[in-house]
């Protein structure tokens, strides 16, 4: 028998939430424009005894600033808690310093972040990439949605692939755009994620948690040879990534019907020109590409879903000779 599909209307940061929910044993949180209901919700949902895939209530945490929950959610990790943030702009550059020690130190936490501009010479609550961009060399995998659906959708991949690779993931979609957005949307429940989760990999992680009765040794100080050498090594955990991240979004696709690649492709077979690009945008590309294939011309479009690590392999493989 045919399973049901189960469809709410919501937002974006509904979609987020509600996916992070599941996954997060722990949110360190700090509200800021247009973020703020992805906590606002978690919050509530704890509040009310909602349990998550491993049957408990989210513990939440409000800080004193975004910064205050970046350290949080370190430490949270590091206690063999997995932990979630939600934030924006300022927000997120403030985070950037435990960002480095999260990815370092191989911590599979989840930022989702409501992409928004970066106050500069005003302040604007309107979107922009420049806040993702400002953390592109912290060391975090990074994943783009671009509809409320695509958020349902993507979101799960986000934690799943940070249990599995060690290796923590900012998901992130346009500032209300998307994250205020309203639509119909398709949705997941605990059980239908629990097949999906490396329960191995959730278990290897609880263990390595800092534990007095298992004394170890973290967060030393290095000379250049051996900091180097330790930089070097993490390299192997980021090159697994964009398999990791087909394979699963090959899981989603099964489940939903719905296409998902790192990077999906759009058009015409035989393009000329192609676009590039992630976020809200694609969704207007797509009736753009159709129209103007309908007039004759050879275009398409090339939609981004993991932006770091970028990976040429899965690129080429999408992009028309």
């Amino acid at each position: 028998m045919a399973k049901t599909k189960k469809f709410i209307t919501c937002d974006g940061n509904y979609a987020a939430s509600h996916v992070s929910y599941m996954f997060s044993d722990m949110a360190c949180i700090y509200p800021i424009t247009p973020s703020s209901n992805m906590a606002e919700n978690v919050d509530e949902w704890a509040a009310h005894g909602r349990k998550n895939i491993f049957g408990q209530t989210v513990r939440v945490e409000e800080m004193q600033s975004e910064a205050g929950a970046a350290g949080a959610v370190h430490g949270s990790l590091q206690a063999g808690a997995l932990t979630s943030t939600y934030t924006a702009s300022q927000g997120l550059l403030l985070m950037i310093p435990n960002m480095y020690k999260i990815s370092g130190e191989l911590l599979p936490g989840v930022f989702h972040v409501s992409a928004r501009s970066v106050a500069a010479q005003a302040l604007s609550i309107f979107g922009d990439h420049s806040d993702v961009m400002s953390t592109r060399q912290c060391g975090f995998a990074m994943l783009a949605t671009g509809s409320v659906q695509q958020i349902m959708d993507i979101a799960p991949i986000a934690h799943l692939a940070a249990i599995k690779a060690r290796v923590p993931f900012l998901h992130f979609f346009d500032g209300f755009r998307t994250s205020h957005e309203i639509q119909k949307v398709e949705y997941f429940e605990n059980e239908d994620m629990e097949k999906l989760l490396d329960w191995d990999a959730v278990d290897r992680f609880r263990k390595n948690a800092l534990n007095p009765d298992t004394p170890v040794t973290r967060c030393t100080a290095q000379n250049p040879d051996i900091y180097f050498q330790s930089r070097e090594a993490a390299n192997k955990f980021y090159e697994d990534i964009p398999d990791m991240v087909e394979e699963y979004m090959k899981e989603i696709t099964k489940m939903t019907g719905r296409t998902y690649h790192p990077f999906t492709y759009h058009g015409a077979k035989d393009a000329e020109n192609v676009v590039v690009a992630m976020g809200s945008i694609t969704d207007t590309l797509v009736e753009t590409v159709n129209y103007l294939n309908d007039q004759g011309q050879k275009v398409g479009l090339i939609t981004v879903h993991l932006y770091r690590p970028f990976s040429e392999k899965y690129f080429r493989k999408v992009l028309p000779k």
